[in-house]
């Protein structure tokens, strides 16, 4: 026994005890749910280790599985090909995502359709399929549950191709193991369908959701799922020395829990082998339950699911694993650690995946056609988004304008304001009495023969003016006689100086 396989012993005892040591305090049995996980071989079918096998849960876009292989299985009947194109219809458009954002109308080929739902899990290029090979979506989920039953599945019933949450689609780890044993026995041609790391369309790269595919060795398909309800599923097969495992993980927290459990039950697996004891897929008994659990609270918590089929936008619940109880059936203590939800599992990670190898999509017939198509999208986008800015452009004009001549009017209804007001003030004092005093004040306005109070008996003369010079003073009053001072006797000598000169001037 490998050393790292007796290390995931001693950690999965530890994991065992601890979890049903403290599940049934922590929480009550009604709240407990036991999630499906299911191990088997696919060559044999023989099972290697179920829990809730049979337990019916929402399968979120593992269904794009069942989709394809409706789509193959009409391409091998030769109905359709796979280059027979596939329109996206407005409805298709309109499907949330994780889509890829493709205008109606807008065509693309059977081939790129599978590669593009298996890769990107693309919500509206699997509506499309269902519309284009069932002529409606309702006519395909008939087809699903038709195919479903032939192929052994008991326990699914479908009502869309593409997984999005509806309370009557689920399906069961028992079935899926069904499903995925039958693609890969009818359909060999198409194994790679579900082994591509990456898809290109343009410039850009879009990894799988499915995060063993480069990081857990011999991984080699399938598919991964998410809603709310359902939590995270996969779907997942390796190879190692020829022998292939098929795993489904059901109702986890996280992508990363999901993964490391995978992982986890993969290794225990190509460690054990299928004895003739051991039951295979179609002897397991029918569950009990009658409809699927609903891991909203758990997985989400009540808050707002993430915008994406899977990654690392999903949100986990404060202690969500710890509501996740395994059952009690683990035949070998190896499993504790990957059939329950506990600390040291989520605090390990897989390595780190290994380089992208992109495969190309297109849109259209061929590369060729897809690129034209891309290019006269891409002119019509450009063109309008010039026409965009020429209309804010001149709209901003407009309302500039529109400004302008509203201050303009403004101006001059105020104008127009004072201007009359101006008037009509001119019109009230022409129509207004004034006061009889202001009436006298204006020059040559004859006063009221009976107004004494403005008449005098005797109207003095005004002086007359000399000239050169202004109106005469009047006369002073009589001063009183003062004797002249003794200094002013030589001011009288001088005042006769200037005729004295004069009269010598004479001589």
């Amino acid at each position: 026994m490998s050393s790292s396989l007796l290390r995931r012993m001693s950690v999965g005892f530890a994991a065992l005890t601890g979890l049903l040591g403290t599940s049934l305090i922590g929480i009550r049995a009604a709240d407990a749910v036991t999630v499906p996980i299911l191990v088997a071989d696919v060559d044999s079918g023989k099972v290697i280790y179920a829990q809730a096998p049979t337990d019916p849960w929402y399968p979120a876009s593992i269904t794009k599985l069942m989709t394809t292989y409706v789509a193959l299985d009409l391409v091998r009947q030769g109905k359709v090909s796979l280059d027979s194109l596939i329109t996206i219809s407005a409805a298709a458009a309109a499907e949330p995502p994780s889509k890829m954002g493709f205008k109606p109308g807008t065509q693309l080929t059977l081939d790129n359709a599978l590669k593009i739902i298996m890769v990107k899990s693309a919500n509206d290029i699997a509506y499309a399929i269902g519309e284009n090979l069932g002529g409606s979506v309702d006519t395909f989920a008939a087809m699903m549950n038709e195919t479903a039953v032939r192929i052994g599945m008991r326990d699914s019933h479908w009502y869309n191709p593409n997984g999005l949450p509806d309370p009557r689609q689920w399906t069961s780890a028992r079935d899926m193991a069904v499903l995925a044993r039958a693609l890969i026995r009818d359909f060999p041609d198409s194994h790679d369908l579900f082994s591509i790391s990456a898809i290109q369309f343009g410039r850009a790269v879009m990894p799988n959701h499915n995060g063993l595919l480069g990081r857990y060795p011999g991984t080699d398909g399938m598919k991964t799922g998410f809603i709310c309800s359902g939590g995270f599923n996969v779907v997942a097969t390796a190879t190692r020395n020829g022998r292939r495992i098929v795993t489904i993980v059901m109702g986890q927290p996280t992508p990363r829990e999901r993964d490391v459990k995978t992982a986890d039950l993969f290794d225990y697996a190509f460690a054990q082998s299928a004895g003739w004891t051991s039951p295979t897929l179609e002897a397991l008994p029918a569950s009990a339950l009658p409809a699927p659990p609903d891991m909203r609270p758990f997985v989400c918590g009540g808050k707002k699911p993430p915008p994406i089929e899977d990654g690392p936008g999903a949100l986990s619940a404060p202690g969500s694993a710890a509501q996740l109880i395994g059952g009690s059936a683990a035949n070998s203590p190896a499993l504790a650690l990957a059939a329950f939800s506990n600390p040291a599992l989520r605090a390990r990670s897989l390595p780190p995946r290994a380089p992208l190898q992109p495969i190309a999509v297109w849109i259209g017939r061929n590369p060729a056609e897809g690129q034209q198509i891309l290019d006269s999208q891409e002119a019509e986008q450009k063109a309008a988004a010039a026409s965009t800015r020429a209309a804010k452009l001149e709209a901003a004009k407009a309302k500039r304008l529109a400004v302008l001549e509203a201050a303009k009017q403004a101006r001059e209804a105020r104008a127009e304001r004072a201007q009359a007001a101006k008037e009509a003030a001119k019109e009230a004092a022409k129509t207004t009495p004034k006061p009889a005093s202001k009436v006298a004040a204006k020059a040559g306005h004859p006063l009221p023969r009976a107004a004494s109070a403005y008449t005098s008996a005797e109207t003095p003369t005004m002086p007359e003016a000399k000239p050169g010079k202004g109106l005469s003073k009047p006369a002073a009053k009589a001063a009183v006689h003062k004797p002249a001072p003794a200094k002013a006797a030589p001011a009288k000598s001088a005042a006769k100086k200037p005729a004295a000169k004069k009269a010598a001037a004479d001589e």
